[in-house]
């Protein structure tokens, strides 16, 4: 017979008087032990939100209910929105709250039922993200082979940066390592790992670790968030995404231009193994040393080739004398060549400067101008007796046919008040005024009669 049994046959049989407070002490003691932690389902009512941050609410199902405490540490990790009507899936350990003596159960997990909301947001984005091409392979770079200078995003507080630095410390001491604290847990983890992830891409480092150890989903949600997913793809610079476990696998982690599985993996990803390096260095020497070898042996048998087809300074100097000696006497016989040429043009060009001197040439055009200056009066004389006779005869034709000439034997010209003339009777009247114009003057005359009137041939 155990403990438990022995407790109730003896309330049973033994007439041991409790207070109110001591059975619902011992009621508590019994629940908590034998329902140390279980899951539950059921749908959400009666929410209560208290300032003091803890959460209570019914869990009831079509038969019975139970009341729930989610106090406020555990509260702050949940990221599903609750309300009354959601069916959810509870863990917690089943206790009593002595001050009333309610049955109750004390939660410190709580997601829907079923797939649960958080798995389905979480492929909801990995879809998004991957149909906008956040997730490949062409946008992954290549990280650096000899990194100096590293950033890392995480808590400064965790096992992941622990992790980190000791294998950083052991493989490459000489890598600075930078840590940029941010939360990675929690209501305002997402926020702050972009503003660090933010912070770290503007420093300058030759690679960035996002790292975080395990957890729950819940715990590892920030690293699900579409704004980390985001800040992860636009650094610059070349990150690894090493949140969680081997099982663990975050939206990060495939935006990230490499996953590794844990922290301390993705710091042997980035830090060179020194006795590797060495390992390597000393190969590297050896078939330095060979190529010089093999380098010094071919130039030597180049340098004794060279040596042989050297000949002494002096030959090779008597030789540019005696072509120096050869140049020098072309050079002379050209020079005098040339100024024979010129001396030759040049009193060619003195006989057709003197053929063609200006003196020569104004005597000529002197006495080409007395010539002229000769003719110009004859000339002038015969083209004004020309033009006097035109212009006389002229004059003669037009005093024959010029209205003057006949005014000038004794005729006149009636003129109207216009100063028309009269052509005919018909064009005046009696009492009209007219102009008769003659050779020496006008007289202003009046038509007296229009009856026609013969005039005789001769006066």
């Amino acid at each position: 017979m155990n403990n438990d049994d022995a407790i109730f046959r003896r309330l049973g049989t033994e007439r041991e008087v409790l207070t109110i407070s001591q059975l619902n002490a011992r009621a508590r003691s019994l629940l908590e032990e034998v329902f140390p932690r279980v899951w539950v389902e059921g749908e959400l009512s009666n929410l209560a939100r208290p300032s003091s941050g803890h959460l209570y609410f019914t869990l009831k199902d079509s038969g019975a209910q139970v009341r729930c405490a989610l106090f406020r540490q555990n509260a702050a990790r949940i990221r599903m929105d609750l309300r009354d009507g959601l069916l959810v899936q509870a863990r917690g350990r089943v206790s009593l709250y002595e001050g009333r003596g309610d049955y109750q159960m004390i939660i410190d997990s709580l997601e829907p039922a079923g797939d649960g909301a958080l798995r389905q947001a979480f492929e909801a984005l990995k879809a998004k993200l991957q149909a906008e091409g956040l997730f490949a392979a062409e946008r992954k770079r290549p990280l650096p082979t000899h990194p100096s200078r590293i950033g890392v995003i995480t808590s400064p507080s965790g096992a992941a940066v622990r992790d980190i630095i000791n294998v950083f410390g052991r493989r490459a001491p000489f890598i600075e390592l930078i840590i940029s604290p941010t939360a990675v847990q929690g209501r305002d983890a997402a926020p702050q790992i972009v503003r660090a992830l933010e912070r770290a891409d503007r420093a300058g480092f030759d690679a960035l670790i996002l790292a975080r150890g395990g957890g729950s989903l819940e715990d590892l949600w920030p690293f699900n968030e579409e704004m980390v997913a985001r800040a992860v793809a636009a650094c610059r610079t070349p990150i690894i995404s090493a949140v969680g476990h081997e099982t663990d696998v975050s939206i990060s982690d495939f935006v990230a231009d490499l996953r590794a599985p844990t922290p301390s993996a993705a710091a042997e990803l980035l830090s060179p193994d020194t006795q590797a390096m060495m390992v390597q260095l000393q190969r590297s020497h050896r078939q330095l040393q060979q190529c010089m070898k093999v380098r010094l042996a071919r130039d030597s048998l180049r340098l004794d080739n060279l040596r042989k087809r050297l000949r002494h300074p002096g030959e090779r100097l008597a030789q540019q004398a005696q072509r120096l000696d050869e140049l020098e006497m072309r050079m002379q016989r050209a020079l005098h060549h040339r100024l024979q040429h010129r001396r030759q043009r040049l009193e060619h060009l003195q006989g057709r400067l003197q053929h063609q001197h200006p003196g020569r040439r104004l005597a000529l055009l002197g006495e080409r101008l007395e010539q002229l200056r000769q003719r110009l009066p004859r000339v002038m004389q015969q083209r004004l007796e020309q033009r006097r006779q035109q212009l006389g005869n002229a004059v003669q034709t037009l005093q024959l046919v010029s209205p003057l000439a006949t005014l000038g034997r004794g005729y006149s010209i009636l003129l109207d008040g216009q100063g028309r003339a009269v052509r005919s009777r018909s064009d005046t009247r009696p009492g009209q005024k007219l102009q008769a114009r003659l050779h020496d003057g006008q007289l202003t005359l009046r038509v007296e009669n229009d009856q026609p009137h013969t005039l005789p041939l001769l006066d």
